[in-house]
Formats: C-alpha cells, sequence, structure tokens
C-alpha cells in the first residue's frame, strides 16, 4: 500500500509540477499586467477600500501576507530539512513531504511549484530510502527547474535559492 500511496503521489506531484514550471513565464506576469491597465484608476482605490474589511474574513486574502520573500526562505528551510535527513531514513523525507505539501498550500501562483517539486522529491526519496537506494533523476531536475524558474522573483525579493 505504502508503494502505492507513493506512487500516486509521484504522479500527482509530478503533473502539478509540470504545469506550475510550464505556467511560469506565460501565466503570471501577463494577468498582472493585463488587469491594472484595464483596470480605471477610480476602480482601483475601490478595490483597496473594500479589501481591509474583506481581509480579515477571507481565506485567500489571508493566504496572500505569505509573500514571495516568505516562501523563498521556508523553501530554502525545507531543502536544508531535506538535505538533513538520514538517506535510510523514509519517515523523515515524509515529513519534509508533509511540511512542502502544506507551504504548497499557503502559497499561490508560481511559488507552488517550488513546493510541489521539493514534495515530489521527499516522497520519491522516501520510496526509495526503504531500499537503500536514490530518488529519480527527474524528480531532482524537477527541483532544479523550479528553482531556476522561481530564482528572479526571489532575488528581487533579497533571497537567493539554494538545492
Amino acid at each position: 500500500m505504502n508503494k502505492a500511496l507513493t506512487a500516486a503521489a509521484i504522479a500527482a506531484m509530478a503533473a502539478l509540477t509540470g504545469v506550475a514550471v510550464a505556467g511560469c513565464s506565460v501565466s503570471a506576469p501577463a494577468p498582472a499586467e493585463s488587469v491594472q491597465p484595464a483596470a480605471s484608476p477610480e476602480k482601483a482605490p475601490d478595490a483597496t477600500a473594500s479589501s481591509p474589511t474583506a481581509s480579515g474574513g477571507t481565506a485567500s486574502q489571508g493566504a496572500k501576507p505569505t509573500g514571495t520573500r516568505e516562501a523563498c526562505e521556508l523553501f530554502n528551510k525545507l531543502v536544508a530539512d531535506y538535505a538533513a535527513v538520514a538517506a535510510t531514513d523514509a519517515t523523515g523525507y515524509e515529513d519534509v513531504y508533509l511540511k512542502a505539501q502544506d507551504a504548497k498550500d499557503s502559497v499561490s501562483g508560481d511559488l507552488q511549484g517550488l513546493f510541489a517539486s521539493l514534495g515530489l522529491l521527499a516522497i520519491d526519496h522516501s520510496s526509495a530510502a526503504e531500499s537503500g537506494g536514490k530518488p529519480a533523476q527527474e524528480s531532482q531536475d524537477a527541483v532544479r527547474d523550479a528553482v531556476f524558474a522561481n530564482s528572479a522573483a526571489c532575488t528581487a525579493e533579497g533571497v537567493t535559492l539554494r538545492l
């Protein structure tokens, strides 16, 4: 059952990571630029005036304070946690996987790919740790690709992503 769960998690994470990495340059910058010019200057103050009252009770507003800087710093911490796990400690890798899943749910946009790919690597390594093996190269490549895709945003916030 553990192998089936691991395989399902790997497949789901690979699909999510592929979508997040593939959409990095297409979906995130374009909507932000096209929304602001389309909105009239009169509508922008109305939106900001209503957001303080809505921010207290809206879940999506609550997720936004986890900004880019905090997400990048958390990713670096989770990478350090991952590196500190003993090679045969499947449970340790599963803990990193769970933390990466929680982090992925607290961010939006391209930053989700960072945590999705790290979760994929951690669960893959958890499965391989039981037999003394290493994670698949594809899992390692997914993390590398996500780091490259998000490096500019994190660097702009003063955080250098670590592998």
